[in-house]
């Protein structure tokens, strides 16, 4: 027998990843339950969870996902909704876009983010079944297209074929839509599997499994979407932008419990002494030796150096760099004077500029397939376009103002030179719709320094 529960292959690879992708992001207790310290030799249980709850967790892993995603929706999305113009559906559904009350740029936002964090995630453009006979009954009745997000651990299986036109196209699609647990041990599954002909419900008990409804598809196509962070060879998994940071915050979580534990033992040295002589460490303690005791026996104190704590310190901060080297968010996350050359930060920004660019690109897509689907449930053409920025403005702004108003301040004898240092820094300041103003103004308004010819 087939269980419903089983899964894809690439499911099962992937798993463990998600995992720790996921506990990396959370931070917490969620992280801390995943032990993720190295065990010592002959560390008994207790100790080790007690390391575990003393070692603090420098999560650079939720920073770096929330600065891109800062960035991705800094400028909201523009969309051209054509066919879909003034129609009631669109207005509630952009308002209310998952029937749980946040808007469609908001869910979208948040498919981004937990396709930052796991590599991709999925978006499942459904609608409930009516026995309305128009729109409008099913608009009073609001009855009308909602979309879903699943998380890939929520996915079980998926499956594409290659149709006659050479389009990759879903066939198969099988998701855990809820899950409810009784006990520890006891739980009730709801799972749905899509085809192009069908969609069916079932209830899993463990592994008692029921079909409670089957239906027609009535698109005859499954309106599911793939949300990658970047896109991988294997179709269905995307690679996560923790890929290599999770590792590294990893790493120093452990040098930080290295460190609580120097630090902790250099304070409080370990006492060493024979079983019959009365002592204690601490402030004002007294020592009580036996008369004939052996004078090589005598109590003495064992202390580690701290000498390695600022080694450990600087492996720590090699690491930091790393990590804002592979997102690159040196200049942005910089929490000290920057040292690099102007070249090395504006090739830095250009680096972030082109990575978000690839982000916004795939988000476009992604929309776009959303917003066929949504047409379909609604019998009009499939003509929406959306279009995420380009080019994302990421700037040193007090670096470069400072040098444009150094270059203002040269005397450099040329009115055009003046007028193009001033539309500069207006450029930095001043929003879009003051621009083209200001444009005007200093065009008009610029005097030339000097006597010359």
């Amino acid at each position: 027998m087939v269980l419903i529960t089983n899964k894809h292959p690439d499911y099962d690879d992937n798993s463990n990843r998600w995992e720790f992708f996921l506990r990396s992001y959370m931070g917490g207790d969620e992280y801390r339950n995943g032990q993720y310290l190295t065990k010592y030799v002959s560390e008994d249980k207790t100790e080790y969870l007690r390391r575990i709850d003393l070692t603090p967790l420098d999560n650079h892993c939720r920073n770096i996902v929330h600065i891109y995603s800062s960035y991705l929706w800094r400028v909201a999305p523009k969309r051209e909704f054509n066919s879909l113009d003034g129609n009631p559906t669109l207005i509630n559904f952009l308002k209310d876009a998952d029937l749980d009350g946040r808007t469609f740029d908001s869910f979208m936002r948040e498919a981004q983010i937990w396709a930052s964090v796991y590599g991709h995630s999925w978006l499942v453009l459904d609608k409930p079944k009516s026995n309305a006979g128009t729109r409008a009954d099913e608009l009073a009745q609001g009855v009308r297209p909602y979309v879903n997000l699943f998380t890939p651990e929520n996915v079980f299986d998926w499956k594409y074929e290659r149709t006659a036109s050479g389009r990759q196209q879903l066939v198969y699609f099988k998701v855990r839509e809820s899950v409810i647990r009784h006990t520890d041990t006891k739980s009730t599954q709801m799972i749905r599997v899509w085809t192009n002909e069908s969609i069916k419900l079932y209830e899993v008990n463990n592994d008692n499994e029921r079909l409670v409804e089957e239906i027609d598809n009535p698109l005859g196509v499954i309106p599911a979407v793939y949300v990658p962070a970047q896109r991988s060879v294997i179709r269905g998994i995307g690679i996560s932008d923790l890929t290599d940071i999770a590792g590294m915050q990893k790493a120093i979580y452990q040098e930080l419990s290295e460190i609580e534990q120097l630090i902790r033992i250099s304070n409080h040295p370990t006492l060493v002494k024979s079983f019959d002589t009365d002592a204690s460490a601490g402030a004002g303690s007294v020592v009580n030796m036996p008369d004939d005791l052996d004078p090589n026996m005598k109590p003495y104190m064992l202390q580690p150096s701290g000498a390695n704590l600022d080694a450990i310190r600087a492996a720590i901060t090699d690491k930091v760099e790393a990590i804002n080297r592979m997102a690159h968010m040196g200049a942005v996350r910089a929490s000290e004077i920057q040292t690099k050359s102007g070249i090395a930060l504006q090739t830095e920004f250009q680096l972030l500029n082109a990575k978000l660019s690839e982000k916004a690109d795939l988000l476009e897509l992604a929309e776009e397939q959303l917003w066929t689907f949504f047409c379909m449930w609604q019998d009009v053409t499939p003509d929406v376009e959306v279009f995420y920025p380009d080019s994302f403005d990421v700037r040193d702004y007090p670096n470069e103002l400072a040098f444009l108003q150094t270059a203002r301040a040269s005397g450099v004898n040329s009115k055009v030179f003046m007028q193009e240092v001033d539309k500069r820094i207006a450029d930095l300041v001043l929003d879009d719709e003051d621009l083209q103003r200001a444009y005007v103004e200093i065009e008009s308004s610029t005097q030339v320094i000097g006597q010359f010819e």
